[in-house]
């Protein structure tokens, strides 16, 4: 609960209808099982990604969209840090498709959190020389 967009009934969805993270090898293979990763069309050491295939658990996906659209919301009220991931995001991409990236960048930080038994840390605030 103390990732930004996760709130209690993500955090209790994921712990009821997700397996083990122990099973998943990394965090993408997470967001995958979720639906929330391009297809990938590689071949011969060329990458192409496809589009978001949605194939996957509904229910955790449409939390974590709805919890990313939320904190896309809140950026009029409480503005991003200038210069951060999500601050380029929203300058040069549409908001929904911000709203999917973010919400595998959430499922990532899940997985993570999770394997790892620690906390959520925010990303550490960088200071120009």
């Amino acid at each position: 609960q103390t990732i930004p967009g996760v709130g209690p009934l993500t955090a209790m969805a994921v712990e009821a209808f997700a397996p083990s993270m122990d099973i998943f090898r990394c965090g993408r293979d997470f967001a995958a099982w979720l639906g929330l990763v391009p297809k990938q069309h590689s071949s011969g050491g060329k990458e192409r990604l496809g589009k978001v295939s949605k194939e996957g658990q509904v229910d955790i996906r449409r939390l974590l969209i709805i919890g990313a659209m939320t904190r896309i919301a809140w950026v009029g009220r409480k503005p991003v840090q200038d210069g951060s991931w999500l601050d380029r995001m929203l300058k040069r991409k549409p908001k929904m498709l911000v709203a999917i990236a973010l919400a595998n960048k959430m499922a990532r930080t899940i997985w993570a959190v999770l394997t790892k038994q620690e906390d959520y840390r925010g990303p550490a605030k960088t200071v120009a020389a």
